[in-house]
């Protein structure tokens, strides 16, 4: 189709005559709504990633090897761009030395590795200890 006709069959159409693939010998035109490709093209790039909470259970008397594999799961987390949720559950007598509890949650912070930001402090709550710890952005 020649261009003259194809600008007058989108006038008669009351909409616009695109060129899609410049390169193409002949050149290939579409006949569209160009204010509705344009926003379809901006919709498509502003998708927003979810960000979900990954939850992490420790324990107050948590061996040290099972305390590496716990942090190195956190800062897998963190990399793939999740939040990750440290709850650590305090059983029978264990309650009655929650400072044992920060102690591990003050460990858990100094072996993190990346760019981080604790996005909730250490907080008693109950009969267990939550931290909330975030991508930097």
């Amino acid at each position: 189709m020649t261009v003259r006709d194809a600008i007058k069959v989108a006038e008669d159409r009351e909409l616009d005559l695109v060129e899609v693939s410049p390169t193409a010998v002949p050149p290939v035109c579409k006949i569209l709504d160009f204010g509705k490709y344009r926003y379809q093209l901006n919709k498509k790039h502003t998708q927003k990633k979810t960000v979900g909470i990954k939850e992490v259970k420790v324990r107050p008397r948590v061996g040290e090897h099972d305390l590496e594999l716990k942090i190195r799961n956190i800062n897998r987390f963190i990399e793939g761009g999740d939040k990750a949720k440290i709850v650590m559950y305090f059983r029978g007598r264990e309650i009655i030395r929650p400072e044992l509890g920060m102690k591990v949650f003050e460990k858990i912070t100094q072996q993190l590795t990346g760019k981080f930001q604790i996005e909730q402090h250490p907080r008693l709550e109950g009969n267990h200890i939550t931290m909330v710890v975030a991508p930097k952005s």
